[in-house]
Order: structure tokens, then sequence, then C-alpha cells
């Protein structure tokens, strides 16, 4: 609660903050002087309960209840100076003065209480969002990775959304995906095929082995009640499943291969151009082996010094702008062509959140990996 004040009082100590803060107290001033020099059988009196409640819209319990009194006792000078203090015209907007402004303190306070347990949900969340998505490695071979991770604005939940990378003897392989739901259902899922993958990758030597490792772990999840949280689920509309793209980058050769498991396809950033990485016979997402084909096919594509990859989850191509129209993710990569990772990142996530207008629906991974020169 001290955190979330401090927080808000370092938004209000701004030129911005400094001038809505005097808004009420202007309002206050306005009203007092007008009425008192309005003809008798004007009365703006009532006026005057603006104040406390546009305080109450961004100011907390204590300040609205300042800017009640301070109207208060603008209405009591505004009694003396056109009758008196006893009027009962004036006594009556005086106590509906002081009873709205109590009311307007409360709904302050109820709405920093709100604010505050917004806060510490979402900073439990992105503790443990960190816990579970380790940082990937800036250099693993002859790569240069980078990620972000943007949590959704609109709740204090976190997302499935996910990524890790293992080196192997012979290179190095990548995971991203998307865990179905949000909240703890979510995060459970992506702790579990992130645990499997940071065991199996090492030791499997093909693709379709550790995807297996993967969708066995989701499946015995699934399995032993692991998501049927919500009640009984007869008809398996709750079933858990989580898209992912499970990539091997050799350090010796110019391809990589992939696995896509229902997840959006990786783009390829190639001399200024942008090649999506279609899968030909996609897998089904992990969990759902037993609804659809179990056939995992490997794809490979080239994957040449100087091309930069980009993984990402579809939070990125479903963000929307104030026209409900999705984020253009090809066309607007070739603009940061010839970047490295981490500035190509941060050049999108700039780009993506502006799009938005800061509010993301829904969390969004990003993984950007380029194949450097092999060291002399």
């Amino acid at each position: 609660m001290e955190a979330h004040r401090r927080d808000r009082r370092l938004r209000l100590s701004g030129r911005g903050g400094r001038w809505l803060l005097c808004v009420p107290f202007v309002l206050i001033a306005a009203v007092t002087v007008v009425d008192v020099l309005a003809p008798p059988e004007v009365h703006l009196g009532p006026f005057l309960v603006a104040a406390p409640a546009l305080a109450a819209s961004f100011a907390g319990p204590r300040m609205t209840a300042f800017v009640g009194a301070a109207a208060v006792l603008a209405q009591s000078v505004v009694a003396v100076a056109r009758t008196s203090l006893t009027d009962l015209n004036h006594t009556y907007q005086i106590i509906a003065l002081v009873l709205l402004s109590a009311m307007m303190t409360f709904f302050a306070y109820l709405r920093e209480r709100d604010e505050a347990r917004v806060t510490r949900l979402r900073a439990v969340a992105q503790a443990a969002q960190s816990v579970v998505l380790r940082p990937l490695p800036h250099r693993a071979g002859p790569l240069h990775i980078a990620s972000v991770y943007l949590a959704a604005e609109e709740e204090a939940q976190m997302g499935g959304d996910l990524y890790a990378a293992a080196r192997t003897g012979r290179g190095t392989r990548l995971l991203i995906g998307d865990a179905r739901g949000k909240g703890l259902d979510a995060i459970s899922e992506a702790s579990l095929v992130l645990g499997a993958f940071r065991v199996t990758a090492r030791r499997e030597r093909e693709l379709p082995e550790l995807v297996g490792q993967l969708e066995a772990g989701v499946v015995s999840a699934d399995d032993d009640g692991g998501t049927d949280r919500e009640g009984d689920d007869t008809d398996g509309a709750d079933e858990a499943f989580v898209t992912a793209l499970v990539l091997d980058i050799p350090d010796d050769e110019p391809v990589v291969r992939l696995v896509n498991c229902g997840h959006p396809p990786p783009l390829l950033l190639r001399e200024g151009r942008v090649i999506t990485l279609d899968a030909s016979d996609a897998s089904p997402p992990l969990g759902l082996s037993d609804v659809l084909s179990p056939d995992v096919t490997v794809e490979t594509f080239p994957f040449d010094v100087g091309d930069v990859l980009l993984l990402y989850t579809d939070g990125v191509v479903e963000a929307r702008d104030h026209t409900r129209a999705f984020y253009p993710l090809a066309e607007r990569l070739p603009a940061w062509a010839g970047e490295d990772p981490p500035t190509l990142l941060a050049r999108l996530r700039a780009d993506l959140q502006a799009y938005a207008g800061g509010h993301l629906g829904d969390d969004a991974a990003l993984v950007a990996v380029e194949r450097l020169a092999p060291e002399a």
C-alpha cells in the first residue's frame, strides 16, 4: 500500500499533476466569486460538489476530503456574503455538500484500495513470471539472441507465454509457446512445458522425440486433473493445450529445423525482406494429440549469416489500434532491417505499444535470433 501511495505521489508531483490538483480549487474559487456577484434569485452553490467529485477521480481520500472541506468553506462564505449562515436555503446546500463530500471521500478510498490491490497482484504475477521465464542467453554459439515479454495492461493476471533456449553438442534449441488462458492455470501449463524442455532438450537427439516429451508433460497434467479447476469438465471444453514452436539451429549448417505445434509461424528477415516460415504440415498444439493427428513433421529452412529470425506469440499480431485493425508485423519488420536483435526488439516493442495505444489486450513474447559469422 505504501509503495502504491508513493507511486501516486510521484505521478502527481510532475507539472501535469500539479495542474490537475489545481483544477478543483480553481473551480471552487470561480463558483464562489460568481455566486457572490450573481443576482439573489441565482444560486450556483450546488456546482461546488463538482470539486470533490473531480478530486475523487484522481486523488486519494485525504486530498478529496480536503477539497470537500474547501468547498464547504466556500459555500459558507457565499451564505454569509449573500444572506446569513443560518439561511434555510444555504443551510441545506451546506448539509448536502458535506454529505456528498464524505461520499466522494469514501469512493476515493475504495478506488485507491482497489488500485493498490491490482498493483500487488501485478507484482506477484511479475515475480512468478520471472521465476518461470528465465532470461535467454545473449550468445549461444554463433547466435545472437534477444527476448522481451510484454504483459497485458488490462488485467493483473499473467499470461501463459513462454520461451526458453538450450545448448546441445551440435547447436542451439529454442522454444516459444503460449498456454491457453490466463492466470495460474496458464502459468502452470507453461511451467510444465518449460520444465520438460529444460530437462530433455539436451538429451533427445531428434526434434520429434523432444516434442513427444513436451506433449507428455501437458497430457500427464491433464490426466491428473490439472485442468479441471473451474468445475466438472465433462465435455473436454476446458482441456489444456499449449501452442509452441520448437527449433533446432545447428552451429555448422546454415539452416533452422522446426516443428510448429499450432503456433504463429516465425518470420525471417533477410536483406530487408520478410519471409514467413510456414510449415507445410503443422502439428497439433501440445496436449491435443489424443484429439488430432499425433504426427510430427520437421521443417527445414535456410538460416544463413546475417539473417534474423523473429519468434513471437499471438499477443503481438492480435494487438489492435483504435480502428480495431490487427498489428501488421510482417509489414513493419523491414523498417528495422540491419539492426541487431536487442535494437530490433526495442524498436518493435515501442512501435507495437504505440500502435495499440499503450494497452495490449493479451500478453506478448518476442525472441529475435541472428546468425553471426563464425569466429576466425
